[in-house]
């Protein structure tokens, strides 16, 4: 039987680091769109997204096989390191320490980039294309694979995991194909805020569990985790903030 209070934030997990991943992707999935057509744009991102769910399926059945508490504490060190990087990065975006992405720029790059290598080449060019589209999309998704591996595993929640970042990828994938130009309105800097306090969380829950320790609360521990790394990210963005602040003046 499921636990909700762990299987919500590992699907929440999951879902909005594809979200982040993808909405980087699906610009460069444009820009081929834009200059080759839909077909090698599609045909990429649909190889990627096999690969990737092969990667998945393989890799779950074997870390069943790992002792629980050693695939704890490893997958709780790798994800705390994970969280903390992003949430790092993401607190630094917010203070302006470093800019955001540009999807806009990123696009007319990547558009200028394929345009270029037509005219080099003159010749068709739809089979590049197609590989641009494969590569984009499996360099983004390995990150998602990792967190939905990570999450996932010795609990039971691989599948709803893999369900949560499919339902991600599909919704920026439809929107974006509607939209028909880059999801420069999402707000990719937030949801990775929000990616990196849950997957923080998760990686002092697992690496306690790993060790032995009984959470008071048990799965509950997991939004106390979430709120305590939420605050520090949010006082560490202010702090730079101030940094950057007095530093111009």
């Amino acid at each position: 039987m499921i636990e909700w209070s762990t299987a919500a934030p590992a699907i929440g997990s999951a879902f909005l680091a594809s979200v982040v991943e993808i909405v980087e992707a699906f610009t460069i999935i444009l820009a081929v769109a834009t200059l080759r057509g839909w077909r090698p744009a599609v045909v990429g991102t649909a190889a990627a997204l096999a690969l990737l769910a092969a990667i998945v399926l393989a890799l779950g059945p074997l870390l069943d096989r790992v002792p629980l508490h050693a695939l704890q504490l490893v997958i709780g060190v790798l994800l705390l390191l994970f969280g903390i990087g992003w949430l790092r990065k993401a607190a630094l975006r917010m203070a302006s320490v470093i800019p955001l992405h540009d999807e806009e720029a990123i696009f007319a790059a990547e558009t200028a980039h394929l345009d270029e290598e037509t005219r080099r080449r003159e010749t068709s060019l739809d089979w590049i294309a197609g590989i641009t589209a494969f590569k984009a999309v499996l360099l983004e998704g390995l990150e998602v694979v990792f967190i939905v591996i990570a999450v996932g595993a010795g609990r039971g929640l691989l599948w709803p995991a893999s369900l949560g970042a499919l339902a991600g990828c599909a919704l920026v994938l439809l929107v974006g194909a509607i939209m028909h130009r880059p999801l420069s309105r999402v707000p990719e800097n937030t949801l990775k805020f929000g990616v990196g306090v849950m997957l923080s969380a998760f990686g002092v829950f697992w690496t306690g569990e790993g060790l032995g320790v009984e959470w008071p609360g048990a799965d509950l521990a997991l939004f106390v985790f979430a709120v305590l790394f939420l605050a520090t990210g949010l006082l560490a963005a202010g702090m730079a903030r101030a940094s950057v602040r007095g530093g111009a003046h």
